[in-house]
């Protein structure tokens, strides 16, 4: 169409929020719309049991695409659209689409059991060598291995078993596919042949067959149907290119030299690289490294999962609350008028102590060195070192593991706005931290992988050589001698916290 820039139409469902964004070649959000998104108690199931009501994130998606398609007409032509999702989620169906079960949330807790009696059928350090997992609650296997105890009918009536980003493709297109990014947080991948493990999926009585084939990231899936077109206003027969997990789409964004890691970094940081090799290591499976597929075959993406902006969110919850206007420049310019080390104070930033790499402390949040003089400036600024502390113990985990030498960081997310806070994380690592005009990463990674299935890319690498990063570095300052100081602090506390943590259940019997 004259005059029209050419876009594509992300879909980018997270488990808080979905979003439909329209990007141009550029990786420029052009315009986009959003809704929230949450699990919901299942009707009939136990009161902590979640599950997805997917007619319920269809219909507000459909919503949501309809009004970008509104605000875009005239101005902007799509040319393909693409979906990313969260991971480890997925739904039974049956031939004509219909759903066997609910689509049980990763936020449900029903397969904790399975999760402990897992390890007593198989060694965990052989799954992770197979898989490139560690066992947690959540892995889709352990829902699989539900679902054939306690509703079996839900798999034997089904056709196929769909996950996130394969069920809103289907409903695009009508077409089934599997992709290796939502794949690898299955548990039940051989990560290293990039294809399903039979010995895995025999834990749920499963083979290969039960699922549909698999489809790479960047290939046209195929196109929207008069039904979808009508549902959601766009374009009959557009392209729909494979996506997948949005967690790999964020690395792709982030685009690492060899030298670097990723960090995709808002309510929770994953540190991670792009490895041409697949190397579960027995080191990497006791620091609790999980290891997930790549947009891009051929590469791997080892990865600590660590809470971070939920960390400054309680802050700012507990003690900016009457701070309206301009709060994160508050936090900021008080935090900033606090020295290195916090005034004394150290806070350990593991309020989920079963991730990151003081998983095996199992270390809930702490606050040390309280005083009737501290400031909420103080705690804002420990909390900002506290999570670089934690950046470096996986940055160096990560080396240790990997056998890899990082001299830096590409962080991106919305926690790479925070000025300060790569500056810290700079001085707290000793390693230079680069930044990028890419904050939404995952929509950009989707973004390159719909134009390169519509053809304006030959490769990924041609396709993240033509995105302008606008890169911004923050090397190490005088603080860092400081840091290293208080670094070796910060790994002392964990061992004596977890045996006292111990005392202190142990008398609660």
């Amino acid at each position: 169409m004259s005059g029209e820039r050419d876009v594509v139409i992300v879909f980018d469902c997270g488990s808080s929020k979905l979003r439909i964004a329209a990007l141009d070649e550029a990786c420029r959000i052009v315009a986009q719309e959003s809704a929230p998104n949450s699990p919901k108690p299942q009707p009939g199931g136990e009161p902590t049991w979640r599950i997805w009501d997917l007619e319920e994130i269809w219909g507000k998606l459909c919503a949501l695409t309809r009004r970008l398609m509104k605000s875009i007409e005239g101005r902007f032509n799509p040319i393909a659209t693409t979906i990313a999702t969260w991971g480890a989620d997925g739904v039974p169906i049956k031939r004509d689409g219909t759903t066997t079960y609910y689509a049980i949330s990763w936020m449900c807790p029903r397969t904790s059991r399975i999760a402990e009696e897992i390890s007593k059928k198989m060694d965990p350090w052989e799954i992770f060598r197979i898989t490139g997992y560690q066992i947690i609650v959540f892995n889709t296997l352990h829902r699989l291995i539900w679902l054939r105890r306690h509703a079996p009918s839900a798999l034997e009536e089904a056709h196929t078993w769909l996950m996130m980003p394969g069920y809103f493709s289907y409903k695009l297109t009508g077409a089934l596919h599997i992709d290796p990014t939502s794949g690898s947080t299955m548990m039940a991948m051989d990560l290293g042949k990039r294809d399903w493990s039979e010995e895995m999926l025999a834990l749920a009585g499963l083979d290969p067959s039960f699922f549909p084939e698999w489809r790479e990231p960047g290939e046209v899936l195929g196109e929207v149907t008069e039904e979808a077109a009508r549902q959601t206003g766009l374009p009959r027969g557009l392209p729909v290119v494979v996506g997948g997990h949005d967690t790999q789409f964020a690395i792709l964004a982030a685009n690492p030299a060899a030298d670097q890691a990723a960090l995709s970094s808002g309510t929770w940081e994953i540190l991670a690289l792009r490895l041409n090799r697949y190397d579960p290591s027995r080191e990497a499976y006791e620091l609790g490294v999980v290891i997930e597929a790549d947009v891009e075959p051929g590469f791997w993406n080892p990865q600590f999962l660590m809470p971070a902006s939920l960390v400054l969110e309680w802050v700012r919850r507990l003690m900016y609350r009457e701070e309206v206007e301009n709060v994160y420049e508050v936090m900021v310019g008080e935090a900033e008028r606090v020295p290195a080390g916090a005034g004394g104070l150290i806070l350990l930033p593991s309020f989920m102590p079963d991730t990151g790499p003081t998983k095996a402390y199992g270390i809930p949040g702490v606050i040390l060195g309280l005083t009737p003089f501290v400031e909420r400036g103080h705690i804002y600024r420990a909390a900002l070192e506290g999570l670089s502390y934690q950046l470096r113990l996986a940055i160096e985990g990560l080396e240790k593991a990997f056998g890899v030498k990082l001299s830096g960081v590409k962080v991106v997310g919305g926690g790479s706005k925070n000025r300060l806070w790569n500056k810290i994380r700079a001085d707290v690592t000793g390693r230079l931290i680069v930044t990028s005009r890419i904050r939404e990463a995952t929509v950009a990674g989707a973004a390159l992988t719909a134009f390169k299935g519509a053809g304006r890319f030959r490769s990924f690498k041609e396709a993240l050589a033509s995105m302008e990063a606008g890169l911004e570095s923050h090397a190490p300052g005088e603080s860092s001698g400081k840091y290293d100081e208080l670094y070796k602090v910060y790994l002392e506390l964990y061992p004596v916290l977890a045996g006292a943590l111990k005392r202190v259940k142990g008398g609660r019997r």
